[in-house]
């Protein structure tokens, strides 16, 4: 049976990923060509506030943004900037809040267009981002009580290298709650005996993060601003993520609009 104080903390994470998921719906439609990183942080860190909650990434020491904000070979903790976006862009918004005392984390990724433009490769970037999707939703299905994390690692790997693309397997997804990371770890590809990963169990709340690139999915650290992280070969990257409360019936996504 779970506790009285787990189900207030999913109830409490519901209400704010849901909030969340709205505003991240609105910052993807607010990101066309032309308009700047910073304009989008902005614009995310307002509507945070309005929902009542905080920036959950300006809780990270040293992070002043609302955002993180990855064009095309970033993966993650792409620093907001004054680069305007431009048409064929592969665009990652990674966003999370604080709310009532606890963290939802989310996000996603879309090609920006211009309806006027032509976009070079699209079929192939589309081909690569419904790969991402799908992997999601399929991981998100093994997020059961009973199972463990590597029958969601296992999902993930199999969608993204099935498909002739790479795990980034230097980046996890992660337990989310009173704090932004928690454990357990998440990886996009399985360690070990699926049976040794840590057990999934009732009321647990979980990050689930599909972070893959076009190439080696190997990863560079050394941008001038300290927390930018891109693909060494410059291949395109994607993340697609959720928050998900696994309960009796089946995982919930906290951060998905109803």
């Amino acid at each position: 049976m779970i506790q009285i104080d787990a189900l207030a903390k999913v109830s409490a994470m519901r209400e704010g990923g849901q909030k969340l998921g709205v505003i991240l719906q609105d910052l993807l439609s607010f990101s066309q060509v032309g308009v700047t990183l910073l304009d989008i942080d902005a614009r995310a860190d307002r509507l945070i506030q309005e929902a009542g909650g905080t920036a959950s990434f300006k809780t990270v020491r040293g992070y002043r943004w609302a955002t993180c904000l990855c064009v095309n070979e970033v993966v993650v903790h792409g620093v907001p900037t004054q680069y305007k976006l431009q048409n064929g862009d592969v665009f990652t918004i990674d966003i999370g809040m604080l709310y009532k005392g606890f963290h939802t984390d989310t996000a996603w990724t879309k090609i920006i267009e211009n309806d006027e433009l032509r976009i070079k490769n699209y079929e192939e970037k589309n081909k690569f981002l419904d790969v991402g999707k799908t992997a999601l939703w399929k991981a998100i299905g093994q997020a059961r009580i009973g199972n463990h994390v590597g029958h969601i690692s296992k999902a993930i790997e199999e969608g993204v290298v099935g498909a002739g693309y790479s795990i980034v397997k230097s980046l996890v997804g992660h337990g989310v709650g009173s704090k932004l990371h928690e454990d357990p770890q998440i990886p996009g590809f399985l360690r070990g005996k699926t049976s040794d990963t840590p057990k999934l169990e009732a009321g647990m709340t979980i990050a689930i993060e599909v972070i893959y690139a076009q190439g080696s999915g190997e990863v560079s650290y050394d941008h001038l601003d300290g927390w930018t992280v891109a693909t060494r070969d410059h291949s395109l990257t994607a993340v697609f993520e959720h928050t998900v409360a696994t309960q009796a019936s089946g995982p919930l996504v906290l951060t998905k609009v109803d």
